[in-house]
């Protein structure tokens, strides 16, 4: 009796998950209606985003050159970008067991930001060299997480804590450097600086295609992963009893989310703090099963960026309208700025909540 009991329990917190995870893409999917029906003029509702949708490119409409050409390629870099983000901070902090992992923690955002920008300084993020920055930014990202192991290396292993330790001093130099970088560079920062604050624009379908690959592969990988992963999570210990290999498991962890991480990092720059919170309001809508909060952090990543994309396309400019009487800004607010703003005390929020 008692088994049948217990059966009937995880059938229903599996069925209460499923229909969490379906909530959320919903919620996502309005999201990303009313941001492409959101722009500085031509408000479109999000049926008619629908209607321009299914019907395809149209010549001679301005709507649908609208929802197509301008306002769908910055859509799919918020929903790609914040999905990379978002499953791969879950991925890090099962991986590290600590709350606070995340790409950035361990240094791997800022050697693919030193990479990014180095290429874009280069001049091989623009026409045939498009995945320039994203290719610079893996190997930047690589090196990184490289130097962090090699610091944190111990003779009877890897220590979790001191990894943490060692990939918040590693970031610490790489964001020094990279000021360097672009202070030697002798060229007009202002457009590296917009990128490395996180932004949409301008946007390259190619990019858009590369991130999308690498979402789908990654993504595969990391939930090819995830049962592993619930075991890692209680222990390293308990891992290797149920004969799984820590050190095979950390190495694809790893190297898949810097592969990810790269690629996000060099389409739309830094994004701080979404891959941090994103898995945490996974973990508190469908609970700490791995195999959920996982494409849960995806979808959570990417709705974040979407508000983020449009507080800061529109919400933040239009207050700023409505208090001084004119325009602050000529061009978008860096959607980096909005996701720390909303993250940081997201972030405590949810930690005080867990006390």
């Amino acid at each position: 009796m008692t088994e049948v009991s217990n059966h009937l329990s995880a059938n229903l917190r599996t069925d209460r998950r499923g229909r969490n995870l379906w909530i959320l893409l919903g919620i996502v999917l309005l999201f990303f209606l009313v941001h492409l029906g959101l722009g500085s003029s031509n408000f479109v509702s999000p049926a008619g985003v629908l209607r321009e949708l299914f019907r395809g490119k149209v010549e001679d409409n301005p709507a649908n050159a609208i929802v197509w050409a301008i306002r769908l390629p910055k859509a799919l870099y918020c929903v790609l970008a914040g999905g990379i983000l978002g499953i791969v901070g879950s991925a890090f902090q099962a991986l590290f067991r600590n709350p606070l992992a995340e790409p950035f923690t361990i240094g791997v955002s800022s050697g693919a930001a030193v990479g990014g920008a180095i290429a874009h300084l280069l001049g091989l993020d623009l026409g045939m060299a498009f995945l320039g920055a994203p290719l610079l930014g893996f190997v930047g990202g690589l090196l990184s997480l490289g130097l962090v192991f090699l610091l944190a290396r111990r003779r009877n292993g890897t220590d979790t804590m001191t990894l943490l330790l060692a990939g918040v001093v590693i970031s610490s130099l790489l964001s020094a450097i990279l000021s360097l970088v672009i202070l030697m560079s002798g060229q007009d920062s202002n457009q590296l600086m917009r990128w490395l604050l996180g932004s949409t624009s301008p946007q390259f379908m190619e990019r858009v295609w590369a991130m999308a690959a690498m979402l789908v592969v990654g993504g595969i990988i990391l939930f090819r992963q995830s049962k592993k992963l619930n075991a890692f999570a209680v222990g390293e210990e308990s891992a290797r009893r149920l004969g799984i290999d820590p050190r095979r498991l950390r190495n694809i962890v790893l190297v898949t989310g810097t592969a990810m991480t790269a690629t996000a990092v060099g389409a739309v720059g830094a994004i701080a703090f979404l891959g941090l919170v994103a898995p945490h309001i996974a973990r508190r809508i469908l609970g700490v099963d791995w195999r959920w909060s996982l494409p849960g952090s995806l979808v959570v990543g990417s709705g974040v960026m979407l508000v983020a994309d449009v507080f800061a396309q529109r919400v933040v400019p239009w207050i700023g309208l409505q208090l001084t009487g004119k325009e602050l800004l000529a061009t978008d607010l860096p959607v980096g700025v909005i996701t720390a703003i909303i993250g940081a005390p997201s972030l405590l929020i949810l930690l005080k909540k867990s006390d």
